[in-house]
């Protein structure tokens, strides 16, 4: 009997398999197998057989957390290694409102938990309420006035959960029936009885280090149908509950990011006076301190993939750069990317440090209370001696500038073959593969996709470019370090490689830009400052103002006072000045190295669309075909050139001669705190501001 292929699950392959076994006995050599009854009871075999290999193939599949798909599969593998899933995040926001109690009798007022505000319709109708997890009580001033200052707020809905614990039931669980629940905001009260007034607070436990059999505590732990079950204590670890226990558990389901950007509210709480009085009156407007943000979605079943190995691999502590950036997402819910590495690995070095960035979901910077808070967290994982620092986020933008042949008998119009170009970049723009720490623009996918956009593109030639955005600390003289991570692209000996949008300093009346001039080995080079007399006649107005490293991709300016730019962020009274520095790389791939995030800029991104005369037969010849270079070229600036006047005054050197752009681009700037000389705000081998 010849041995069967057990590898084949293809319902048409079974089939024939079995055919082929039957012909090896003897009853069968010359049957019909398709002309006869017999074709049935094969393909019945044959579909049983396809389905219990189907099953066992999934089956086989769930049991290992790579291969996983469906989420409570994953979540039970993750949590065997002790990882627990990051949950839904409720947008929180701060708010301050005082209460008017002249009229009453009272030493304190108390915010009950709950409901607090409501917001108004908006977007489809959808309206939002924000609670608190937990009472708040503040004292009633002499002035007669009880103030509620930066509350924080939580949006979703307010839910008491209660439970009484059964002999009767040995194998009792509490599970909290609602989805949508932020681990965060739930609280646990456990009482001896239902009517008993004595209320133990029972707090979160996420290891048993230091847990005793009587430490009111609690474990959480997700399950099916993204529910969460509350575990108690055994009596060794931790408080066992016994009858006639009763559990209060309280929790807000939230509705993530939906409700962030929410800014207007309407109180809508319970308050209560010392004397057990409801105050209904009295209450000020609510003034909104910060708007909601920090929303977001429950873990995807891709992170939990990625992070419950490293978790495990950590084994709860901080030693190598992988492990800061698997521990800190659990610490900081709203980490959405995290870069982390070591001293050792600047030049010079610096030993004993370790460097983090974060880019939070919501938002471009953390505070300085949030930095605190993670650098605190940390510290219960890291070795001792080891200096956690928290970067700000740094952005390195990718600029394209593509020139795109098509054939005009397969193209409508330029106009939507151009408009497909577009819409593919900016969708690459949005990927994954781009905005994070270490990702890396990939030329030539980039060329696939504008390739592949529309049948009738035969061909494209494109130049890159990459640019950080420089935040000048004004009126005083600052040093300034601008560092790109990627070598540097020497197009020209004659310099003006770099280009930057304009800026006016201290004793110079004109509009002034920043030149680069290389030095004999290419590798290095010197900064100066220039003026326009045209926009091909540069003028140089004052030289070596800083220096320039193309191999490692780094500027280094001189002390300089700014007085103001060109690009104004912002609204009028409210701008942020900013200074554009862009270059080519020496390599079309551009990678986010160490801090910087990555981002390829649609904004700055021009498509040209160029008839394809030899593939659409119009000049087959080619004789008249458009050569485009394969070099950038162009201006010597970034932006309109602003010109020396006739009198040699561009501006009035006190920038008043500067526009204001109403633009918002929070998102994608970059800020660092500049610093004196001697104090290094960021990573780098001088003083002053980072970038």
């Amino acid at each position: 009997m010849p041995l069967v292929n057990f590898s084949n699950v293809d319902f048409d392959q079974i089939k024939t398999s079995i055919k082929d076994y039957l012909r090896s006995n003897s009853n069968f050599t010359d049957y019909d197998f398709e002309g006869s009854n017999l074709s049935a009871i094969i393909d019945t075999l044959a579909y049983n057989t396809y389905i219990s290999s189907y099953n066992a193939n999934m089956v086989t599949n769930e049991v290992f957390i790579d291969s996983a798909t469906l989420r409570e599969n994953v979540v039970s593998l993750a949590r065997n290694i002790g990882y627990v899933p990051r949950s839904r995040k409720a947008a929180v926001a701060d708010i301050s409102f005082s209460v008017d109690c002249s009229n009453i009798t009272a030493v304190t007022v108390t915010l009950k938990a709950g409901i607090v505000l409501t917001t108004a319709e908006r977007f489809g109708g959808n309206s939002y309420t924000f609670a608190i997890p937990e009472d708040i009580t503040v004292p009633v001033l002499s002035t007669g006035f009880a103030y509620f200052d930066n509350v924080k707020v939580y949006e979703g809905t307010y839910i008491n959960q209660t439970f009484t614990v059964s002999s009767r039931n040995p194998n009792q669980k509490f599970i909290l029936p609602n989805v949508g629940i932020d681990a965060d905001l739930i609280r646990v009260i456990v009482k001896d009885n239902e009517n008993s007034s004595v209320r133990d607070k029972y707090s979160k436990a996420d290891s048993l280090f230091e847990v005793n059999s009587e430490s009111m505590i609690w474990f959480l732990q997700e399950i099916e149908q993204e529910r969460y079950e509350v575990i108690f204590g055994d009596g060794i670890f931790g408080k066992k509950v016994e009858e006639p226990n009763f559990i209060e558990a309280s929790y807000i389901t939230s509705s993530g990011a939906d409700a962030n950007g929410m800014g207007a509210f309407t109180y809508a709480g319970r308050l209560v006076s010392n004397n057990g009085d409801s105050v209904t009156s009295g209450v000020s407007i609510v003034y909104t301190n910060a708007p909601s943000s920090g929303g977001s979605a429950i873990e995807s079943i891709e992170s939990v993939k990625k992070y419950a190995p490293q978790i495990y691999a950590s084994q709860n502590r901080a030693v190598t750069a992988s492990d800061f950036e698997a521990l800190l997402p659990r610490i900081y819910a709203e980490a959405e990317s995290v870069s982390a590495y070591g001293g050792e690995e600047l030049t010079p070095p610096r030993y004993g440090e370790v460097f983090i960035s974060v880019k939070p979901y919501n938002g471009v910077y953390l505070s300085s209370s949030i930095k605190d808070t993670i650098k605190k967290e940390l510290r219960k994982y890291s070795c001792a001696g080891i200096i956690t620092e928290i970067l700000d986020l740094k952005y390195l933008f990718v600029e394209t500038d593509s020139t795109v042949y098509y054939d005009t008998s397969k193209a409508a119009s330029p106009d939507g073959v151009k408009n497909q170009i577009v819409s593919n970049i900016v969708n690459y723009s949005n990927s994954s593969q781009l905005n994070k720490f270490g990702a890396r623009f990939k030329y030539s996918k980039f060329l696939g996709i504008i390739d592949n956009s529309q049948a009738s593109i035969t061909s494209n030639i494109t130049h890159v470019h990459m640019r950080r955005d420089m935040e000048p600390r004004l009126n005083t003289y600052t040093e300034y370090e601008i560092c790109y991570g990627n070598r540097v692209h020497v197009k020209s000996e004659d310099g003006y490689n770099i280009k930057s949008s304009g800026f006016f300093v201290n004793g110079i009346s004109d509009c002034v830009y920043l030149g680069d001039l290389p030095g004999s080995d290419l590798l290095t080079g010197t900064i100066f400052l220039f003026k326009l007399n045209s926009p091909t006649q540069p003028v140089i107005v004052k030289k070596a103002i800083g220096t320039i490293d193309y191999k490692k991709g780094e500027i280094k300016l001189n002390p300089l006072n700014i007085i103001s730019s060109k690009i104004n962020l912002g609204a009028q009274g409210f701008t942020t000045p900013l200074i554009e520095v862009s270059m080519c790389p020496y390599s079309n791939d551009v990678i986010g190295l160490q801090d910087l995030y990555l981002q390829l800029d649609p904004s700055n991104t021009t498509v040209t669309m160029v008839p394809d005369e030899i593939t659409s037969g119009t000049n087959t010849s080619g004789s008249s075909y458009k050569v485009t270079s394969s070099y950038a070229n162009g201006s010597l600036v970034r932006g309109t050139p602003h010109l020396t006047s006739s009198n040699g005054n561009g501006g009035n050197g006190n920038g008043t001669a500067t526009t204001t752009a109403s633009v918002s681009r929070t998102s994608t700037r970059t800020t660092s705190t500049p610093s004196t000389p001697s104090t290094p705000s960021t990573p780098s081998t001088g003083g002053g501001s980072g970038y």
